[in-house]
This record gives structure tokens, sequence and C-alpha cells, in this order.
């Protein structure tokens, strides 16, 4: 208790140091990812998308220098990534917290918001009840029961009445698992079977061996972006699952571009719900594309839209509050916020603090002599559904 009440002394103890810098004309931001380890390449991608949206916009902000922080976690580490967080707080005065790659940190890292009422952007992690593990907490990436409650409804709804579900066995994937099941089956639809991989496994042969030996009429898969979505498809594509005799449906991660050229023509005909790939026809998406191109030549993923909206946020918020650091304030200024983004029509919903956005339905496609994810269907303005009942 002495330790707990210590802690809670010196992140009020900072709160105070970060007003009196804040003052001063300097807004810091400590920004808390996997820089290092195999979730390396998210980290890179989200940070790609802060960086780039600060050279558009500059790092002056309602009259205040902005001055980002970074930490590695080498994750997934929540440990770490609490200590982190506490670290910047105390030792190094932020006024805002941000990034987590991972849920498992974004979860510990909600604990230091909390008690140190510090306004917390998350860019990437997914879990449903990141959110409501502090009431300073926003998010800009999206909630895997956004993507697969609006998976399973559609894919019932096309033709679709069996599934064999494999996700990876932590948060989110339980998350997507749990989503999926729920439309289907409330549509109709019979889940024939289901598997929970390790999060961290760099081989699914055995796993994919299993689905295929069952001959599912389709198969719903879940996987964690960076190295993992090509290990998958590099698994589908060797054991001869041919996605026009299994439908094969997942989130994005499983088509992103490293996944897709791994498989090669094995991944034409996969379909995924998503809400951002760099195809994305709009005019705001084609200059995001270009600029990000030429900044770091290569494309962008949906971590760096997630980075590079999130930063959108904290700049609209800071416009609002005139450089006001309050967490209060900062949240409340942040509640129903919408605007446009490479990925389309965006908003804060005011009630759960989570994103509202378009899901698109998309299949792999050759155009060109290019493999891309090519979007045939959407949905709008979907919440996260798992809050959304909470308040029925």
């Amino acid at each position: 208790m002495r330790k707990f009440l210590v802690a809670l002394a010196s992140l009020a103890a900072a709160s105070v140091i970060a007003s009196s810098a804040n003052a001063q004309g300097t807004i810091k931001i400590g920004v808390i990812m996997a820089y290092s380890g195999q979730f390396a390449d998210i980290a890179a991608q989200m940070d790609n998308g802060i960086k780039l949206y600060m050279k558009q916009f500059g790092d002056t902000v309602a009259g205040k220098k902005i001055e980002i922080i970074r930490r590695d976690t080498g994750g997934p580490n929540p440990d770490v990534a609490k200590r982190l967080a506490q670290e910047l707080v105390v030792r190094d005065g932020v006024d805002i917290l941000a990034g987590f790659t991972l849920t498992p940190e974004a979860l510990a890292a909600s604990d230091i918001s909390a008690q140190a009422k510090k306004f917390m952007v998350i860019m990437n992690a997914a879990t449903s009840i990141i959110t409501t593990k502090s009431e300073y907490s926003v998010r800009t990436s999206m909630t895997l029961p956004q993507v697969g409650e609006t998976l399973g409804a559609w894919a019932y709804k096309n033709g679709v009445r069996k599934a064999y579900t494999m996700v990876s066995d932590y948060g989110p994937g339980h998350d997507a698992e749990q989503a999926f099941h729920r439309a289907f089956k409330a549509a109709g639809g019979e889940i024939v079977g289901s598997v929970r991989m390790p999060v961290a496994n760099p081989d699914f042969s055995a796993f994919v061996q299993r689905a295929k030996d069952l001959n599912p009429e389709s198969i719903f898969a879940f996987v964690p972006g960076g190295a993992q979505p090509a290990a998958l498809g590099k698994a589908f594509a060797e054991r001869g699952v041919d996605p026009n005799k299994i439908k094969i449906l997942g989130t994005g991660e499983i088509t992103d571009e490293s996944a897709v050229k791994n498989m090669g023509p094995a991944a034409l005909g996969i379909i995924t719900a998503w809400h951002y790939d760099y195809n994305h026809g709009s005019k705001k998406n084609q200059d995001f594309v270009k600029a990000y191109n030429a900044e770091f030549k290569r494309n962008p993923d949906f971590f760096a839209v997630g980075g590079y909206d999130g930063m959108h946020l904290i700049y609209e918020v800071l416009k609002k509050t005139k450089g006001n650091t309050d967490a209060a304030a900062m949240i409340a200024a942040a509640k129903g916020m919408r605007w446009e983004s490479p990925r389309g029509m965006i908003s804060i919903d005011p009630e759960t603090r989570d994103i509202v956005q378009t899901i698109y339905i998309r299949r792999v496609q050759k155009v060109g002599s290019d493999l891309r994810n090519v979007e045939f269907d959407k949905v709008d303005n979907v919440k996260d559904p798992v809050k959304a009942a909470m308040k029925k």
C-alpha cells in the first residue's frame, strides 16, 4: 500500500511539473511502442505516420512546441510499458501518452493515464476494453469487434453457411473470434471448429493443415500485423488451401502487402474486412500515399494511418483547448470530433471515446501486374459493437 501511495504522490507531483513545462511553451508527448523485436515494423510504420503528420503540419500547435519522447518496450511487454509510462510522467514530465502497438501494453499504461490524469491516444492496440480502463483515453485505430462482427454478418448475407476459425491466443484474437462467431451465428451460420494459436507463433503449417483436413466451407483467420501475416499466407499456399474452393475470410492483416507478396497467386480471392488500405481511392488517400512514399520509400499501412490520425487528433484537440493539456479538457474536446482521414470519414464516439468508421470488404485481385486488395462493398459508421451492447 505504501508503494502504491508513493507512486500516486509521484504521479501527482509530475502533473504539476508537466503543467509548469506546458506553461513555458512545450507540450511533451510520450510515445510508447515496441520499436524492437518481432513487432518493430509495426512501430516503424506508426512512427512514420507521426513523423509525416508533423512534417506536413509543423511542430507547433496553439502556440506551443511539440516534443516527442520515444520509448521502446521490446514487446509484447506490459510490465515494461507500465514502467515506461510512469517514468515518462514522473521523470520526463510528459503531458500526453500515445502510441501503443500492442493491447497488453496499452492496458498496462492505461493505469498510469488514469492515476496521473494524462490524455492518452491509442494509435493501434485493438482490444475493445482498452478505452474503458482510463477515462482519459481515446483510440484512432479500430477495434477487432468492429471488423469481426461486420465480416460475420456480411459472410452469411453473402452465402457462407459454415466456418472454421483460427486466431492468435491473446486479447485481440479473442475479440476477433468472438465477434465473428457472434454475428455469424446470430445470422444463422454454423461454426464447425476453432483453434487459438500461440501469439508469437512463427509457423502455422500444422494449424492450417488441421483446418484443411476438415474441408470446411470457409476459414476465418486473425493474426497480429507484422511478420505473422506473411507466415500464415505461406502456410496457406504451401498446404494448398485454395480460396476458390475454401473461402478464406479474415481481418485485414492477413492480406497486407508482405503477406500477399509471400502468397503470390495463392492469395487471389481471399476476402477481408478492414478499415484502411493504401489502394483506397479517395483524393485524400492518394495524396497521403504519395507523401508517405516520397518520405519513407514504402507504402503506408493501417499502422501508419493510425499514427497519422492520432497526431491529427492531438493537434485538433490542442487547438480547441488553446494549448491546455488538462486531461479532462482534452477529452471533452476529443469527444464527437469528426474529420476526413486517408481511410475516409471518421469520428470519435462521444460516449465511448472510441473510433467510428467505415469497414470495407475487399478481395485480393490482380490489377495490372500487381495483386491488390480491391474494395467491393462497405459498411459505414461502424461503432465498436461490444461497448454499444454494454450501453443497451
